[in-house]
């Protein structure tokens, strides 16, 4: 791939991503929006096993001649932003690859998080408990990530909900192994408050030809309760200083 979506998770990615595979010279993996190779037990499988899931070589010649641009072909997981490792999986195996980070209001963001992992069946408690358990729930998993590259911790994936939301220091991580010249941040509320101007900052970055989808449709959004005010002035409260930063 030439770019990666990192994440963050329930920040708009998918869209994005839609947008990007329907360009007449843009392509994404088979059947879904990420491959899941460089955040998962995949990773064991090798380049080989990624490489398969993009489209051949063939095809991009054959977009050369129909379009006269080269095809430019990406994928993204939101958790790529998140996970320990990704980061220096990425940089041994596509060290000239972009990324492109979307990111969220970190309350909306959690909020949202937490009814994702509700309807998918991975969360049975209640949003305030969830937030108030996850330092418990989270203890040490990024450290045996890091120790043992086999393993898959469930909670770090599931249970995150405002770890997610410390976006400086994840993208920091990303800063350590790729040059900020190969590094596009987007902020959900902005792009999609003006999605043609958003969505061709994006073309630009990635050398694509300009082009615009024919509505920028908003895909896996949900609809759930608004969150307690008196839980939302205390987030606020909690990501004042790691917003500021």
């Amino acid at each position: 791939p030439h770019y990666l979506i990192l994440g963050g998770q329930r920040c708009g990615t998918t869209s994005l991503y839609r947008y990007l595979v329907e360009h007449p010279t843009g392509a994404g993996v088979r059947l879904t929006k990420g491959a899941h190779y460089f955040d998962s037990a995949n990773f064991h499988r090798g380049p080989n096993w990624y490489r398969a899931h993009f489209p051949t070589t063939a095809y991009a010649r054959w977009v050369r001649r129909r379009r006269g641009h080269d095809l430019t072909v990406g994928e993204g997981s939101p958790y790529y932003l998140f996970h320990p490792l990704v980061p220096a999986r990425v940089r041994a195996q596509l060290p000239d690859v972009k990324v492109i980070a979307m990111l969220r209001h970190p309350v909306d963001r959690a909020h949202s998080h937490y009814q994702h992992e509700r309807a998918r069946g991975f969360e049975e408690l209640s949003f305030e408990e969830a937030i108030e358990r996850e330092p418990e729930r989270v203890a040490g998993e990024a450290e045996r990530m890091l120790d043992d590259p086999s393993y898959e911790s469930y909670s770090h994936q599931h249970h995150t909900y405002l770890s997610r939301g410390l976006y400086l220091e994840q993208l920091l991580r990303w800063n350590d192994v790729l040059p900020r010249s190969r590094m596009l941040v987007l902020h959900m509320e902005e792009f999609f408050a003006h999605p043609e101007a958003g969505f061709r900052q994006v073309l630009e970055f990635l050398e694509m030809p300009a082009w615009s989808p024919p509505q920028f449709e908003r895909y896996n959004a949900r609809r759930y309760s608004s969150m307690p005010e008196a839980t939302r002035r205390s987030l606020e409260d909690v990501f004042r200083e790691p917003n500021r930063r």
